[in-house]
């Protein structure tokens, strides 16, 4: 059966069938030759997403749509800007700062890519930026969104190994700050170099004003984590919040979403669900395929065998997931990985919520990896530029944040202390 599973994955991806597909296809051939009723697929199927977690996912989504329409973003932008406009390469630095914020808002790197991406990548090319650098900037900054909390890639995670979701949030806002502080040390030293503009002087009279101008779009990200992270409400039920809120402040307070506009945003979010759900749902169908064959197990053995140091064992992981990353969608590389690494994990001693983040933080990165980085797909709509140019222009950025990688994944405190201090680790 292993022979026929890896047949019929390796040939269905090599046509260039969509990895969910390959996944269902895959299960499915397994499923008949073992003799399984074919109705055990939709079950499959269906357990797969019946889980209260998951519904975060689609709430995110439908949250961060809302604010994008609704003028959120252009505020974070401005407000961004105020702050680190006025250093050499300001506009780069706001790219970044403004993923930072706008990461604790949407939980998703694509969009963050579309929505930062669309107003700073034209306004660096005005102001004389290189265009591959800019569109390069803009996929890697997008990256930080599921590392700083709410993350879609975290909560796909905690259901698919059964581990707080609360716990991977709270382990991902530090190093989310610290790929930040990365990727602007690489825009510092590239600004100097090529002699990009700044702005003004800080103006701290401006930063007043474009502060209150966005304190309903600052007060969003204060509310889902702080109520995430202060126990008073579930992941899921911080989700529903904020549509709640971004709907609120968007047709309210900005006044900037229409009734009209509503169809269109749900209709938006609806086919991003989909995406996502599909994949999840045709992924636990090869994931009980994996199982009935012994396939963790066997590989448990392997990696056992091959070595019992817990260091080395997360030196493979990361060339093995930062290898998928390049190829594979994020989602559907963590449900169909995290259960066979995780439990390997636990066995040498590694703390769940310590191996959950390293391996999210590892395909997050691999989302503006080329040759299939999303984020990259994204730069190049917007620009126009192609593939290849902006994949050689990313790549010093990628070097940074390996740098917080490998820093995170040998010092386990840069993503355990926060988790400990708020009581997810007893």
């Amino acid at each position: 059966m292993s022979a026929l599973m890896v047949f019929s994955f390796a040939v269905c991806f090599l046509m260039g069938i969509p990895l969910a597909l390959v996944m269902g296809i895959t299960g499915m051939a397994v499923i008949l030759a073992m003799g399984v009723p074919l109705q055990l697929v939709a079950q499959r199927m269906f357990t797969g997403i019946d889980s209260f977690p998951l519904m975060a996912v689609p709430f995110f989504i439908l949250a961060g749509d809302l604010m994008n329409r609704g003028g959120t973003t252009a505020r974070i932008v401005r407000f961004a800007d105020s702050l680190v406009g006025h250093i050499r390469g300001g506009l780069a630095h706001t790219c970044i700062v403004a993923n930072m914020i706008f990461a604790g808002i949407s939980g998703s790197a694509v969009a963050d890519a579309s929505a930062i991406g669309s107003i700073m990548i034209p306004s660096m090319e005005k102001s004389g930026y290189d265009l591959d650098f800019s569109a390069a900037l803009n996929s890697a900054a997008a990256t930080i969104g599921p590392i700083i909390p709410p993350s879609i890639l975290m909560v796909i995670y905690g259901v698919s190994v059964n581990v707080s979701v609360g716990g991977l949030f709270a382990a991902g806002f530090l190093p989310g700050i610290l790929m930040g502080l990365a990727l602007m040390v690489v825009v510092a030293r590239t600004a100097k170099k090529r002699k990009y503009p700044m702005a003004d002087a800080f103006s701290g009279k401006r930063v007043a004003s474009e502060f209150i101008s966005a304190i309903w779009a600052l007060t969003a990200p204060v509310i889902i984590l702080g109520g995430i992270l202060g126990g008073v409400f579930t992941p899921t039920e911080a989700a529903a919040v904020a549509v709640i809120y971004s709907f609120f402040v968007g047709k309210f307070i900005f006044r900037e979403i229409a009734w009209k506009d509503l169809p269109g945003i749900l209709f938006q979010s609806g086919i991003t669900t989909g995406a996502i759900l599909l994949i999840i749902s045709l992924a636990n169908v090869f994931a009980w395929v994996i199982a009935a064959n012994q396939v963790p197990l066997k590989l448990s053995s392997l990696f056992l065998s091959a070595t019992d140091n817990p260091y080395v064992f997360l030196l493979i992981v990361n060339i093995l997931l930062l290898l998928v990353g390049m190829f594979m969608e994020t989602g559907a590389a963590i449900i169909l990985l995290a259960p066979i690494l995780a439990p390997i994990a636990v066995q040498m001693g590694i703390h769940p919520l310590h191996f959950g983040f390293v391996m999210v933080l590892n395909l997050a990165i691999g989302m503006a990896t080329p040759p299939v980085g999303v984020c990259l797909f994204v730069s190049c709509g917007i620009t126009g530029l192609s593939l290849e140019r902006i994949s050689a222009a990313v790549m010093r950025f990628i070097l940074a944040q390996i740098v917080i990688l490998i820093l995170v994944t040998y010092i386990a405190p840069i993503s355990l202390i926060l988790p400990k201090f708020l009581g997810f680790i007893q």
